[in-house]
Order: structure tokens, then C-alpha cells, then sequence
């Protein structure tokens, strides 16, 4: 896993210093990530461990979260997921606290891999962003806009599509590419230079969405591999 550091030299990364500020800041002028930086106190791998085996994802609900038995430093942890999630709802937002044991893999042999471990953006049809917050296990990664490119303009990945689709590199086609989300997924260019989101970090990042005045995050979730412990993540 790469080691958490901001890259000083990436202008679309903006620091943020409080939740106030995480929230009102308004994407512009380039920058397509918020990070506000924070040392959290408490044993987020004692909420892993107690929440105990699993498959897949796991929705871990407040009252489930509140019934667990754990230390004082577990408690602390606690208070914070909950306080994290408080403060989301309270924006209108709908967390998700997940444990997450590993997530499904696109099978399909198609020529784009659409699931969340290839380098992509979220998307919607209005204004949004998206929320990220990774407090125990491997955490989420990001690529610069400027050193990744559309697999889409990959001259062999598209005409392989195209095939599939069976008609003419036309607006049907790229509709086609649209609703089947390959427009939305990317590859690193040489040379490139992946970063981390780091434990702890609570990260908001734009969105392809129409008229969005920056370009989207690219991003995608760690590797999960077998014997690794699972990751406990807040998405909105």
C-alpha cells in the first residue's frame, strides 16, 4: 500500500482545517478534492475485530455499532463514526459506515473493467459530491486528472468496444459507452504517480455531473487481498 501523503505539488487537492470548512468550500478554480487532514483518537481495528467475520460489504447501523463491547480507546473510536455520521445527516447527507471484506469483481470479460478497483469518477445527473473516510484497513487512492486518460480514447480499448456494440462510432455509440459507464473509467499514464487518502481523512471529492465546474476525482478502492483485515469506510 503507498504511504499517506498529500502531493504538495497537486493544485486540485485543496487542505481544508474543519468540518465547516469541508462543507462550504465550493469546488472552483481546478481543484476536485477536499481533505481535511485529522489524527483520531481511539482503536478503529478493535470496531473491525468485534464486528467480527464476514462477507462482501456490511452496513454496520448506529444501534449495532452503539451494542458493541469494547475497550475505553474503542469507545472513543465509536463516538467518532457516530459523530461523523451525525454531522453528515445534519448536511442532508445519507452515510454509510461499511465493513467491507472485499468487493465484487467485474467478470464479464468485457474490454473495460467497470468495477471499483479500476481507476474511475462518480457520477450523477445533479449537483453532488462524494464523501470518504477510511478508519481501519487499506484506504481509498487517487490519480491525477493530468496522468490518467479515458480507457474509452484508448485507441484498441475502443474499437474492441465498438465491436461489441456492432454499429458505427456514432452518438448511439457513445451512448452506449455512457450507460454502460465506460466513459467513467481510466488508466494511469506512464510515469504516473498514485496517491492515498490516509486513515483518519475525511475527504470530499467532485463528481461528473452536468455543468460541474471541475473535473471529477479519479479514484478507486485498494486491492483487497486474501488474509488482509477488512476496511471500515464512510461513503456518502
Amino acid at each position: 500500500m503507498l504511504p499517506f501523503s498529500l502531493p504538495a505539488d497537486y493544485p486540485r487537492i485543496q487542505r481544508v482545517n474543519s468540518f465547516h470548512e469541508l462543507v462550504t468550500t465550493r469546488f472552483a478554480r481546478g481543484v476536485n478534492a477536499l481533505c481535511w487532514e485529522r489524527e483520531l483518537a481511539g482503536d478503529f481495528d478493535e470496531i473491525v475485530e468485534r464486528l467480527g467475520p464476514g462477507e462482501a460489504i456490511t452496513a454496520i447501523a448506529d444501534d449495532q455499532l452503539r451494542a458493541l463491547d469494547v475497550s475505553a480507546a474503542g469507545r472513543l473510536a465509536m463516538a467518532q463514526l457516530l459523530e461523523d455520521q451525525r454531522r453528515l445527516r445534519e448536511h442532508q447527507l445519507d452515510p454509510a459506515l461499511n465493513c467491507i471484506h472485499g468487493y465484487p469483481r467485474d467478470e464479464t470479460l468485457e474490454p473495460v473493467a467497470t468495477d471499483v478497483f479500476s481507476w474511475h469518477a462518480d457520477s450523477a445527473t445533479v449537483e453532488t459530491d462524494t464523501w470518504l473516510c477510511t478508519y481501519s484497513g487499506a484506504c481509498s487512492e487517487g490519480l491525477r486528472n493530468e496522468e490518467a486518460r479515458r480507457r474509452i480514447d484508448v485507441p484498441a480499448t475502443r474499437a474492441e468496444l465498438l465491436r461489441g456494440f456492432g454499429g458505427e462510432d456514432d452518438e448511439a455509440f457513445r451512448t452506449y459507452l455512457q450507460e454502460h459507464c465506460y466513459d467513467l473509467h481510466y488508466e494511469p499514464l506512464p510515469g504516473a504517480r498514485p496517491f492515498v487518502f490516509g486513515r483518519g481523512n475525511l475527504w470530499r471529492i467532485a463528481v461528473d455531473w452536468p455543468g460541474s465546474p471541475v473535473p471529477p476525482c479519479i479514484h478507486r478502492a485498494p486491492e483487497t487481498r486474501t488474509g488482509e483485515p477488512p476496511r471500515l469506510l464512510l461513503i456518502s
